[in-house]
């Protein structure tokens, strides 16, 4: 009889132990979410060389409704003088005929954006490559500091990369996402939160 005692106290203790590692990894992924929704909410645009808009997809020759608000965004910073040069990023889609950069660049040129105030690489996918490729045009143009445009719970993965790739950068989120459903944006968050760690665990690595 002790000894189902002292059993049952030893499942009890195992049981309460898991309760609260549970606790602790559910508080830590609520912080993560926390941060990247507080990041994404923070405008800190301040003048720079350069605006960086992180490519989305485009159709043929027309962005999507999402990377439509991103070059609309750094289109209005650009005009209200935070920098003299615009940076497209984003290469080519599977089986597209322009790449996504330059389907910004046209639609930069047609809303009244001088070409020779706008720069753009056509071989990135992801947005680390968008950001690679970023900061060697940058190097090459004697550029330092640069505002990066993206959707808001996007923008605390950028930043963090900027910070990985010695890229001097601000953040400044578009204000008129199209992520504006609960499924959508719950669904972008709970990516960016993949993302955090598996980012966290190649830098440990």
């Amino acid at each position: 009889m002790a000894r189902l005692r002292s059993r049952r106290r030893r499942g009890g203790g195992f049981g309460r132990w898991m309760a609260r590692l549970m606790l602790l990894v559910l508080a830590w992924l609520a912080g993560v979410a926390g941060w990247i929704v507080w990041v994404g909410h923070r405008d800190d645009a301040r003048p720079a060389d350069a605006i960086i808009v992180l490519g989305a997809a485009a159709y043929d020759a027309r962005p999507s409704p999402v990377f439509e608000e991103r070059i609309r965004h750094g289109l209005n910073l650009y005009r209200a003088g935070y920098a003299p040069v615009l940076l497209f990023t984003g290469g080519y889609g599977t089986g597209a005929r322009f790449a996504e950069s330059q389907v910004a660049r046209r639609y930069a040129v047609r809303h009244g954006i001088p070409e020779e105030a706008i720069l753009i690489e056509t071989s990135s996918r992801t947005t680390l490559q968008n950001l690679l490729q970023a900061r060697e045009l940058m190097r090459q143009r004697d550029l330092h500091s640069a505002i990066i445009v993206s959707d808001p719970l996007h923008m605390s993965r950028a930043l963090r990369l900027c910070r990985h790739l010695g890229i001097e950068a601000a953040g400044s989120p578009t204000p008129s996402t199209r992520f504006r459903s609960f499924q959508t944006q719950w669904r972008f968050l709970l990516q960016e939160v993949y993302f955090f760690h598996r980012d966290l665990v190649a830098r440990l690595a």
